[in-house]
């Protein structure tokens, strides 16, 4: 696996890259990537670093089944309004696949891995092997990535850019429907991955900082929202919705695991 961790490593800095970049827009004009080509370079590095820290069979099937939910309840959500609102994707995300571009159920796992990781760090040392365990990090999991949708979703759909809200909603143009359809979607996600994933790890490098890489991309985009959010009031939105768990997942990555990956968990 070896050198699937060094083209992790080269997709780490990448991504960080582009995160910074956007970051700094309004001081510095740095080389950005447009939506689909950052969306295309971080679904690469959320796959190859899954693959790296648990094989290509168990990233596969997980893949798979991310793919699958998010692609289903998006369809459904687009043609009836029931799973995330009233809504509709504008063409500027590429080619599409019924109503829902392509690209959509890769952005979907892009962000669904690192938050997958941030959940597992904040519950390393529970028990997730038995369905107690697997129901409550996939909660926490599905919370954790509802909070990354509360920053993003005012800007991404402002103007109508990427997706457009029909009936417009009570949280900054968006409604508050589609954060159950979040917290929905995403949950059986994870529940399908924590029930995958509740064997033992093949995290053989759990003393080195690459496991924990997923984090630092979470706690970027959270100081990015922070750094650079039009809104005041969504900027404190982002210290405490994302700024919370990210916080926690690093201190204990830091301070208390040496940087080492979330291992499935049995009781101390």
């Amino acid at each position: 696996m070896r050198p699937l961790k060094g083209v992790g490593w080269a997709l780490y800095v990448a991504v960080s890259y582009l995160i910074f970049a956007e970051a700094v827009q309004a001081w510095i004009r740095l080389p950005t990537a447009g939506n689909i080509l950052f969306t295309l370079v971080f679904v690469l590095f959320s796959v190859l670093h899954c693959a790296a820290m648990q094989g290509w069979r168990r990233t596969a099937v997980f893949f798979l089944a991310s793919a699958l939910v998010t692609y289903t309840m998006e369809e459904i959500g687009v043609r009836t309004g029931w799973v995330f609102g009233a809504y509709h994707y504008s063409d500027l995300l590429g080619p599409k696949l019924g109503h829902v571009p392509v690209l959509i159920p890769l952005g979907w796992f892009m962000m669904i891995y690192p938050s997958w990781i941030v959940a597992r760090v904040l519950l390393q040392g529970a028990n997730t092997r038995r369905w107690p365990g697997v129901v409550l990090q996939a909660a926490v999991a599905a919370v954790t990535m509802t909070a990354w949708d509360v920053v993003m979703d005012p800007g991404m759909s402002t103007g109508g850019a990427n997706w457009v809200w029909e009936h417009g909603g009570a949280y900054f143009g968006v409604p508050r429907h589609n954060y159950g359809g979040w917290l929905a979607t995403t949950f059986l996600v994870y529940l399908i991955a924590g029930w995958l994933w509740r064997a033992a790890d093949r995290s053989d490098a759990e003393k080195l900082w690459f496991p924990a890489l997923p984090v630092l991309v979470y706690a970027l985009f959270a100081a990015r929202y922070v750094a650079s959010n039009h809104y005041v009031a969504l900027q404190m939105v982002a210290i405490f919705a994302m700024g919370l768990p990210a916080l926690l997942a690093v201190a204990r990555v830091v301070l208390g695991h040496d940087g080492s990956a979330p291992r499935d968990g049995r009781a101390s």
